[in-house]
């Protein structure tokens, strides 16, 4: 008895050639017992598979449909054997296809040439004559078919006895149909009608060296939509210098444990994720979050490997390695997403199923009219028009339109920042309508900071912060630590407060070096006889702002008014007009008070604002949203977003918030930046249009030109289609597909990162260390 699992098992299929293979890998392994899903990718040569650990039942059931499959992980030894069995197929049909070249070419000359060039026709004559010719093209053709050709029939006719054809079987039948007529015409002439005597040995021989040619162009097209998982790979230092026993070792990577301490010098890639213990330096963290300002580093930060040292020399203590790192856990998210189906996918896999079968009876079909009803010599366009068919009619094309997009769309999304955890929000993505957005953490900072201090006449900035962050170090209320924090920042001297009270309601107070200090609402210094007229305008000004003024008075003098806030991020106004201009509305929920929300929402240009709300509320305002405006998509980064983020339609989780926030979203932003936001319904406009492209492309070729090639247009036009040019055509519809796809490697963000900076706030330094947290412990793949 075999366990269900939660985790998909993921599966490299070799063998796959087309898309109507997809369909029946997905059959077989859905028959084991207990699998609940599975999802092949033509593109990659994966399978995801849900609902089962039973591998060898998997991998034996894969085998019984005709296709070898085994395990995948992310052993380096085992991705190097892959890494080398690939490169070994590429060069192999790099050979064949030059084989086969070499051996075509005469082919085609001795029989094309006959017939084009009249002078080249009287030579053969003259020398070796016809027969002969036709003795020579048999041997030729004998040696492409079955020497670089026999990949076609050693899969194609095990699928035609399983009554499962692929797209090897439609090359195996269509050229051995055209070597067997011609084997008939040049050794047993007698049995053939007088006019129907013609060899199609050039025809044959060119199909399988066009086909061998688009194969070889495609696998290496296919090798570079990858690309953006291979820089990720390769990101990862293999050497690092750890402490042992009292010196420092080289040793691999792999072999670093939790705990090691590692040197990192300057402009090395920091080996694996850890905490800094010594030194300080700024290091880019561009991999992971497509933002290039360097980040401050020092005692207590965290690093992450892959990222690149700059100036100083760090000393980090290893706290993930392996899997558990977070480069790790990208390059699993990124690879669960390219190997996932888009809705779109469903009608093709249902077309390309039965696609292969109904072309083979359009074939037989397009025969048996044209031998009944075809002018003279009818045999020969019979078997003209039904190879034609059968070549032209390929189905790779519709089955490498979407996967080839995801895998590059969300390539590059990785680059950007942006990570897909589940490919699906791609396409919704570009269906949603309105995007509410959390206030605290993903439109502001996340940070309370003083952001105001006005002085009375006679006082100074130094004395009077000085002595109210001594009476708010007493408090633990967040407004609170950001005074003592802007005090600390100053580098103020420390005054110690005695006799705090909590004034509730009103504010505190206490003694400083023998002075009363009082501070609190406006309320509270009217209790104390005090007139805040003198603050009025600059009290208004931080209403109109959204900011709640808080007083200062120092022996029953009125001494400074002050306020404090989470400062809106830098980013978030270009971000949010960057959305508008998409079309999209803007809603923000959040749970401060109303006043404060308006007021950010006027600055902002935010359309809709809950506010006020619980957890619980901002779930009932999601679904409230969607029922007023459609698709929603929410952006957050608390513990208290997880359920809003479930339940919109797209979750996106900045990478900045908590592990909990990001295990509920569809998408992750690896920067604590809303341009992120942004990027990611471009990205996702930039994919499905790129989608649409390929599959008008794949299925507008196969509904006009299989008729082409059946010959409708001969009737009227006097027009065929040959089988050579069939082929030519449908190696180049595989290449159009693939080539349109590789063009979202260069996706441009409507919002790149800005230039960078020679220094780094600390905040910007949180920003990266909370994001590594979260991604790292949360482990969301």
């Amino acid at each position: 008895m075999h366990s269900r699992v939660d985790t998909p098992i993921s599966l490299a299929i070799e063998g796959m050639s087309c898309a109507s293979c997809v369909g029946r890998v997905e059959q077989a392994l859905a028959s084991v017992p207990g699998v609940t899903a599975a999802r092949v990718n033509l593109a990659s040569e994966r399978a995801a598979v849900e609902g089962s650990d039973d591998i060898a039942a998997l991998i034996r059931a894969i085998e019984g449909a005709g296709y070898e499959a085994r395990l995948l992980g992310h052993d380096p030894v085992q991705d190097s054997k892959a890494a080398a069995r690939r490169d070994a197929d590429a060069a192999a049909l790099k050979r064949d296809v030059a084989i086969a070249a070499i051996l075509t070419v005469p082919l085609l000359v001795l029989e094309m040439g006959s017939h084009l060039v009249p002078a080249m026709h009287d030579l053969i004559m003259r020398t070796i004559g016809m027969q002969a010719n036709w003795y020579l093209q048999f041997v030729l053709a004998t040696l492409v078919l079955f020497g670089p050709g026999l990949r076609f029939y050693r899969k194609g006719v095990p699928a035609l006895a399983r009554l499962a054809p692929d797209m090897n079987a439609l090359v195996a039948v269509g050229t051995f149909a055209a070597y067997a007529y011609s084997l008939v015409a040049t050794f047993a002439a007698d049995i053939l009608p007088p006019d129907s005597v013609h060899v199609y040995y050039e025809a044959a021989a060119v199909i399988v060296t066009l086909i061998l040619l688009g194969r070889y162009l495609e696998a290496r097209a296919k090798g570079r939509t990858s690309e953006a998982i291979k820089r990720l790979v390769g990101l990862q230092p293999k050497i690092a210098r750890v402490r042992r026993e009292g010196r420092v070792v080289q040793i691999d990577v792999a072999e670093i444990s939790s705990g090691d301490i590692v040197e990192v010098r300057p402009g090395e890639r920091v080996p694996v994720d850890g905490e800094v213990l010594e030194g300080e330096s700024y290091v880019d963290e561009s991999m992971i979050t497509g933002e290039p300002v360097p980040v401050l580093k020092s005692p207590g930060s965290l690093l992450v490997g892959g990222t690149v040292n700059q100036r100083g020399a760090l000393a980090l203590c290893a706290t993930a390695v392996g899997e558990a790192s977070m480069l790790a856990q990208i390059i699993r998210m990124v690879e669960e997403a390219q190997g996932s189906k888009l809705p779109i996918q469903a009608l093709v896999d249902r077309v390309t199923m039965w696609f292969v079968p109904a072309v083979m009876a359009i074939a037989a079909l397009t025969f048996t009219v044209w031998l009944t009803y075809g002018p003279a010599p009818a045999l020969t366009f019979a078997l003209v028009n039904a190879v034609a068919v059968l070549i032209i009619a390929c189905p790779c094309a519709m089955g490498l339109a979407t996967p080839t997009s995801i895998m590059v769309g969300t390539g590059r999304g990785a680059e950007l920042g942006v990570l897909f955890r589940k490919g699906e929000a791609l396409q919704l993505l570009q269906d949603i309508r309105i995007v509410a957005l959390d206030k605290t953490g993903t439109l502001t900072e996340g940070k309370p900071t003083l952001t105001d201090l006005e002085l009375a006449e006679g006082f100074t900035r130094a004395d009077v912060l000085a002595r109210i962050a001594a009476v708010e170090a007493k408090s633990e209320h967040p407004i609170a630590r950001a005074i003592v924090a802007a005090a600390e920042a100053d580098g103020l001297e420390r005054f110690e407060a005695a006799a705090f009270e909590s004034v509730t309601g009103f504010g505190v107070r206490a003694e400083v070096t023998g002075t009363r200090v009082e501070i609190g609402a406006d309320r509270f210094m009217r209790s104390l006889g005090l007139d805040v007229a003198p603050f009025a305008a600059t009290a208004a000004q931080l209403a109109e702002e959204g900011k709640s003024p808080l007083y200062g008075a120092i022996d029953g003098i009125l001494a400074a008014i002050i306020a404090v806030s989470d400062p809106v991020k830098e980013t978030t106004p270009e971000a949010i007009d960057a959305l508008h201009r998409l079309g999209l509305k803007i809603a923000m929920i959040t749970g401060d008070n109303a006043r404060t929300a308006e007021a950010i929402a006027r600055r902002l240009g935010i359309d809709e604002v809950v506010a006020e709300v619980l957890p619980e509320g901002k779930v009932e305002a999601v679904r409230r949203l969607k029922v007023e405006h459609g698709r929603l998509a929410f952006v957050g980064d608390g513990v208290n977003d997880a359920p809003a983020l479930a339940e919109a339609d797209v979750g996106l989780a900045v990478g900045t918030g908590t592990d909990i926030a990001i295990e509920a979203a569809d998408v992750v932003l690896m920067s604590g930046s809303l341009k992120g936001v942004a990027n990611a319904f471009a990205l996702s406009k930039a994919t499905i249009a790129n989608i649409r492209q390929n599959l008008f492309w794949a299925f507008a070729y196969n509904t006009l030109l299989i008729p082409v090639a059946a010959g409708v247009l001969y009737p009227v036009f006097g027009l065929r289609l040959s089988p050579m040019l069939a082929a030519g055509a449908m190696a180049l519809s595989s290449i159009f597909v693939l080539g349109n796809a590789l063009r979202l490697r260069h996706f441009q963000a409507p919002l790149p990162a800005g230039r960078a900076r020679a220094t780094s706030s600390e905040p910007a330094t949180q920003a990266s260390d909370s994001a590594r947290r979260a991604v790292i412990e949360g482990s969301p793949a």
